[in-house]
């Protein structure tokens, strides 16, 4: 049986980013995943409740999702919401889903102050990244799912190929 990859709803064309849009991640290797039946899609904010579309949110003080699960940093809206409770409802929601299917390689969208891997911003809403993990990227790998960033598919196909 071939391995199930988790992957961020938006990137497979769904609107459900933060401004109500997709980020389609367009790829033979995710066309030929879809027909193998082998991609789960989620949304962690939509899983946890949150609407489309809804403010921006960051990692408060160029903190990592590690530092969100650890009880020591906070996710907040650019309006000044404190929306933590609902991105560790969503990391949760992720990793019970991986789980549940037999995930065990994550594809996700950099960036977010959920999925993304490889950065996140910095909390200021001034466009800053930073290196680190967002709240449901720190949590899959916690919980051993490997976590490869939209930017990093073909580091994906290789693993899958060993």
């Amino acid at each position: 049986m071939q391995d199930k990859i988790l992957v961020s709803a938006c990137l497979m064309g769904q609107a459900v980013r933060y401004d109500g849009r997709a980020k389609p991640l367009l790829h033979p290797a995710i066309e030929r995943w879809r027909a193998e039946g082998r991609l789960v899609t989620i949304c962690p904010e939509m899983s946890a409740g949150m609407a489309v579309p809804r403010p921006p949110a960051e990692i408060a003080d160029g903190a990592t999702g590690e530092e969100v699960l650890a009880g020591r940093a906070r996710v907040v809206e650019l309006t000044g919401g404190n929306v933590t409770a609902e991105f560790l409802q969503a990391a949760e929601n992720a990793v019970a889903l991986a789980r549940q299917t037999g995930c065990r390689y994550a594809l996700l969208i950099d960036g977010s102050p959920s999925c993304g891997s490889g950065f996140i911003y910095d909390g200021t809403f001034s466009g800053r990244r930073q290196a680190g993990n967002g709240v449901t990227a720190a949590a899959l790998k916690a919980a051993g799912v490997e976590v490869f960033s939209d930017g990093e598919i073909d580091q994906l196909i290789d693993r899958l190929a060993q």
